[in-house]
């Protein structure tokens, strides 16, 4: 089910740029209730949705969950258990239709908690390959990641983050809870990484940092990380930065108490919370857990919208919906 907001085949925005611009990005209208683009839709499996991104140029969206009990991959000699996958790092990614329908998958063994993802479709990338970024070499104590990965997309197989296919990326060595953001546009990466006691953002240029060089333009403390509201994704987009928050409410109850998703816009210019605000969007989901941030740039009608994505229904039988808020 698609709104009059909907998501159609988008312009190929980020295509052929091979240099970096003048930085410009739009302020998102925190505020707003959202539209709603996609509707309870379902992954390959019915667990939760953990982050999502669209791939502009092609039109797809990738999204990540990770995987349930009972599954048993090539390779592997028993099934494991939902928080046995959890522990291990071990994620199924979506490749979605606009729309939100399951077109394809692989899975994704020893990568983290999926938190966030990032995809780089633009021509200059492995040779027009669509590549993706998520954190890699899972913290066996906690599931998440202690490293950035890229790799390329491959139908239908299974990749371990040690694989040769993978290229990892350690910024911040002994660091965990590792997790990107890209802005083609302006060639720029945003870095999420957890030390003991504190949490960081660090703002790179993309092509120095996919060379290896780890020089921040600037580095500073996560906000908000004394509310006590997990931490459900971030994005970028220009002198901008935006993270999500929350927890979800029992599936039984549509009530508004105990289910706060808070949204951050952050001047990376600065470091300073510019906006903040509890979101209504999606009120009316069961359960309602927010899930994952993206920007979406181009589709065929209206203007840059800042995508939250959230979880609905009940455990083991869980759907995903995405909200779109307008440019200021």
């Amino acid at each position: 089910m698609l709104a009059t907001a909907a998501l159609g085949v988008p312009k190929a925005v980020a295509a052929g740029r091979d240099s970096a611009p003048d930085v410009t990005g739009d302020r998102f209208d925190l505020a707003d209730t959202g539209a709603r683009l996609i509707h309870e839709k379902t992954l390959h499996h019915e667990t939760v949705m953990q982050s999502f991104a669209f791939d502009e140029l092609h039109g797809h969206i990738y999204a990540l969950q990770v995987i349930p009990s009972g599954v048993q991959l090539p390779g592997e000699s028993r099934t494991y258990s939902h928080t046995e996958r959890h522990d291990a790092g071990d994620l199924c990614l979506n490749r979605l239709s606009m729309h939100g329908e399951v077109l394809g998958r692989m899975y994704l063994k020893g990568f983290g908690h999926g938190t966030a993802i990032s995809v780089d479709s633009s021509r200059s990338s492995w040779g027009g390959a669509v590549t993706l970024w998520v954190e890699c070499d899972a913290n066996p104590v906690s599931g998440f990641g202690r490293a950035i990965g890229r790799f390329p997309y491959a139908e239908n197989t299974v990749l371990h983050s040690a694989d040769r296919r993978v290229t990892v990326y350690r910024p911040h060595p002994g660091s965990t809870a590792n997790c990107a953001a890209l802005d083609l546009n302006n060639r720029r990466l945003l870095l999420r990484h957890g030390l003991p006691g504190r949490r960081r953002y660090a703002l790179y240029n993309l092509d120095a940092f996919t060379a290896g060089v780890f020089w921040p333009l600037i580095d500073f403390a996560q906000p908000g990380m004394d509310l006590g509201l997990p931490f459900q994704g971030m994005t970028l987009d220009g002198d901008y930065a935006y993270q999500l928050m929350g927890a979800g409410r029992d599936a039984n109850s549509s009530a508004e108490p105990d289910n706060t998703v808070l949204l951050h816009c952050i001047d990376l210019s600065t470091g300073a919370v510019v906006q903040e605000h509890k979101s209504r969007a999606g009120l009316g989901l069961t359960h309602r857990e927010p899930e994952g941030l993206a920007v979406l740039h181009g589709p065929q009608a209206g203007e840059p919208q800042l995508c939250m994505g959230f979880a609905s229904g009940p455990e083991g039988g869980r759907k995903f919906s995405l909200y779109g808020l307008p440019v200021l």
